[in-house]
């Protein structure tokens, strides 16, 4: 009997457990969009009113749908699709999200660029140099292109402090387990501002596609501890969902260093006229880019210089460049790089570039080009190399006659190598040696 009755006790369980309610997966569906659009959307005000109805049962509203499809730059719809879905089920930070490169409300930011960071604990998913390299390069990200600067401190309160935890870690924001919320960010502010916590439920990886990479999520919450909001920009560091990118090969897009620069200004290496020897000096679009290391600084004659990594701007130009100019009757824009030359359409690499500097026409002895500019109306282009200079004929595609030509022979008074060149109006200013030539002789 004693059998029979525990017998009859499992099954009593058995029904028991069946009889609550089994969601159909349109209404799983439905928990799942209404859940998204509570954390990142703030639904809750409106569901005070739908008591009425078994919650398993009630649609998403459609206006905080549109909300969320706008900003993903989905379908608009209203309606709960399969895209939509998809979206919604995308590894992402737990951040709300806002529009465009964002600040958050009140634009706080830190009223000082020296900030301190401590890493609490560790993921045992990396070793400790690993996190440690994960944590540092991911604040450098943001250090190279604003005038902050990061120190590491292993005791006390550090401005930002970091730390790994799962489901309720006291802050009122608990995490979702694996594959949904990675890690989330205060702005800057008193007591827990500045913070990042990540989800140690995730399975984090120095650069591997099998799991989120650390650098890769860390980077993104400190945009939030500084300041930034979400954007609305797909490929930028703040977009919102994760997705993976070879550390390697990782820079910040023109929407991230826009952001944080409208917060923080521009590096200490703001561009001075004075003092700095520039690498490259072209226009493009009507505009003026300043190039020196991995940066170029911009402007128009009616705004100010705005600096950007070269590689955000046009993902398949080289760094460090050597020289640069426009030809604008080809739309093109070609930047040159110890022995080789890149074309460039708009931001597109144009097909069969990079090419050899002999496809110019120039000897083997020419290693480098130190500077390069272009005079539309003739259609000729100098290129300069240690002493002395090329002129090339776009038009006909060859160079000149009378090649090379010392410097010293068409630009009277010229003393040292050419760092950069730069036509406006007609005229031809070389830089070197930190000074500038303005030279008016007929060379084109």
């Amino acid at each position: 009997m004693g059998i029979r009755r525990q017998l009859c006790f499992l099954a009593s369980l058995v029904l028991a457990i069946h009889a609550g309610p089994i969601l159909k997966p349109a209404d799983k569906n439905k928990a799942i969009a209404r859940d998204y659009l509570r954390k990142f959307y703030n639904l809750e005000n409106l569901m005070g009113t739908t008591h009425f109805r078994p919650e398993e049962e009630i649609d998403p509203p459609s206006d905080k749908l549109k909300e969320m499809q706008k900003f993903f730059g989905l379908k608009v719809t209203g309606t709960l699709n399969k895209e939509t879905l998809e979206v919604m089920k995308k590894p992402r930070c737990g951040v709300p999200d806002v529009a465009a490169y964002s600040t958050f409300e009140g634009k706080p930011k830190w009223q000082k660029n020296k900030l301190t960071y401590r890493i609490v604990n560790y993921t045992p998913d990396m070793s400790i140099p690993e996190v440690d390299e994960s944590i540092k390069k991911a604040l450098q990200v943001w250090a190279n292109v604003t005038p902050l600067r990061f120190t590491r401190i292993n005791k006390g309160t550090a401005d930002i402090m970091i730390s790994f935890a799962t489901r309720d870690h006291g802050d009122a924001q608990p995490f979702d387990g694996p594959q949904g919320t990675l890690a989330h960010a205060f702005a800057p502010s008193t007591g827990i501002g500045g913070d990042a916590h990540f989800d140690d439920d995730e399975l984090f990886t120095l650069g591997s596609s099998k799991g989120p990479v650390l650098f890769l999520v860390a980077a993104h919450e400190f945009g939030h501890s500084l300041g930034l909001s979400h954007s609305d920009v797909h490929g930028a560091l703040m977009f919102p969902t994760y997705s993976f990118t070879d550390p390697d090969r990782f820079s910040l897009s023109s929407d991230d260093i826009r952001g944080i620069q409208s917060i923080y200004g521009l590096t200490d290496s703001e561009p001075d006229c004075r003092n700095l020897v520039w690498d490259a000096v072209t226009t493009f679009k009507g505009e003026t880019m300043f190039f020196k290391d991995r940066f170029f600084w911009h402007r128009t004659p009616s705004t100010s210089a705005a600096q950007l990594l070269t590689k955000s701007f046009w993902p398949n130009a080289p760094d460090n460049i050597d020289a640069a100019y426009e030809d604008p009757v080809q739309d093109k824009l070609f930047l040159f790089k110890g022995t080789q030359v890149w074309a460039i359409n708009d931001k597109n690499l144009e097909p069969g570039y990079p090419k050899p500097l002999s496809s110019f026409g120039l000897p083997a002895s020419v290693t480098k080009v130190d500077a390069a500019v272009h005079n539309k109306n003739s259609g000729k282009t100098l290129l300069f190399f240690d002493i002395y200079y090329y002129s090339y004929d776009e038009r006909e595609k060859k160079m000149d006659k009378g090649n090379p030509k010392r410097l010293e022979n068409g630009f009277p008074g010229l003393t040292g190598e050419v760092t950069a060149a730069h036509m406006s109006n007609s005229r031809c200013s070389l830089l070197y040696c930190q000074q500038i030539c303005n030279n008016t002789k007929k060379l084109f």
